[in-house]
This record gives structure tokens, sequence and C-alpha cells, in this order.
């Protein structure tokens, strides 16, 4: 005689239903368009484009998967910020008063401080690593540390204060950032977008399956990303 028990258990049918669920709910992330975002922690115009980003992506609700790509703005840059000071003073006055972003200027001052952004963008990429789901939420920190804290950047220890509040072990970020395999990793970066021809940052690129559409090459308002991500969505 069957076992109608074993047969027929309500908890193995549930569980079947929960399998096939989750696999629907894969395919259907997978299946959505992604959102490149090409930047660098030390670009004032990314720094000023951050508030918008964010109102971008809560409005579009999850209809896109946001991917992170390091630009490079000025990797293994030699300069220092004395050297470069009126120009950046120029560009940073500029962004505060389109986006509202404050900035502070003593770092311009910094007859030491080297404007090399690598090191910001190593950090960022050690952070996709060890924990992704916190990469823009890093990036947005390391910006504010720099424009307005004014931290040094070439200084592991403005990354790992940051780190720690994010609790993400500092231990393993410390060893991550030093290592030569992460400062092949962040070249990588730095080629692809290369690669993919993006030449301002911040700059958006949404890419569906062979398709890849720009959505902005340069700061935009949150509400113009939307309009035209959602425009290509209906298509």
């Amino acid at each position: 005689m069957p076992n109608y028990q074993q047969n027929h258990n309500p908890m193995r049918y549930i569980s079947i239903i929960l399998l096939f669920t989750f696999l629907n709910l894969q395919c259907m992330s997978q299946d959505k368009p992604t959102l490149l975002y090409f930047g660098d922690p030390m670009c004032s115009w990314c720094y000023g484009f951050s508030p918008e980003l964010s109102k971008a992506l809560k409005a579009l609700d999850g209809k896109v998967e946001l991917e992170m790509v390091m630009g490079g703005l000025r990797p293994y840059n030699t300069q220092t910020m004395v050297e470069l000071g009126d120009f950046l003073q120029h560009h940073w006055e500029e962004v505060g008063e389109r986006s509202g972003q404050p900035f502070k200027y003593d770092i311009l001052k910094d007859k030491n401080f080297v404007y090399d952004t690598e090191p910001a963008c190593r950090a960022v990429r050690v952070v996709r690593k060890l924990n992704p789901s916190k990469e823009l939420e890093f990036f947005k920190a390391v910006q504010t540390a720099f424009y307005y804290e004014n931290k040094n950047t070439a200084d592991v220890q403005t990354y790992l204060a940051i780190a720690e509040e994010m609790d993400i072990d500092v231990t393993a970020f410390k060893e991550e950032f030093e290592s030569e395999e992460m400062k092949a990793l962040i070249r990588k970066d730095f080629e692809k977008s290369a690669e993919m021809g993006v030449r301002g940052f911040p700059s958006l690129i949404l890419v569906d399956g062979e398709k890849n559409i720009s959505i902005s090459n340069g700061y935009l308002p949150s509400e113009q990303v939307v309009q035209k991500i959602e425009l290509f969505l209906q298509k």
C-alpha cells in the first residue's frame, strides 16, 4: 500500500512552489537592464550628481540594476593641490552653485597633497568585493570625506574610518586595499571605461542585451535621468 503521507506531503509541494518562485524572481532580475554608472569619488561633478543619482534610483524603484565602474579621473597623477588649486576651485564653486553640495576649500592650499584619484577608486573597488550592497553608500561617503571634510584620500585610515562606520571588516579592507590584486582590478575598471568610450564623469549608460544607450555624459538632474530611462523601458 502506498504511503499517502510521503507522496502527498503538503510541505513538499510548498517547497516546490517556493523554489519555482525563487527561480522566476531570479529570471526577472536577470532581465532587468543594467545602468552603468561611470564615476570617480574625487570628481567634483560626480559629487554634485550624487543626490540626483539617489533620487533617480528611488524614482525608478528597482526597474534597473545599478553597476558602478570607477572611471579614473586622474589616476596616478603627480600634481599637487596647490598646482591645480585655481583650476579646481573654479570647478568646485560651479558644482556647488548648481548642485547645492557643500565644499570646503582648505585642502587646495596643501602643498603635500597629490591629486591622485586611484586610491579613492581602489577603496570603492574593495567594498564592491567585500560588501557590494554598500558600494554606492561608501562611494558617497568618500566624496563627503574629501570635499566637505578635506580628508587625505592617500591615507588608508580615511577609508578604514568609513568602513568601520558601515560595519565593513576593517582588517579585510586594509588587506584588500594594499594588495596587488586590487591594484590590478581597479585598472580593469579604468580600462572598461575607456573601452566603452566614456570621456567624462559622471556618465550613465543603460545596457539592455546588446544595446548600449547613453543616458548622460556629465551632470544631469534626476528628473531627466528618469525620463530618459523610462522612455527606453516603454519601448
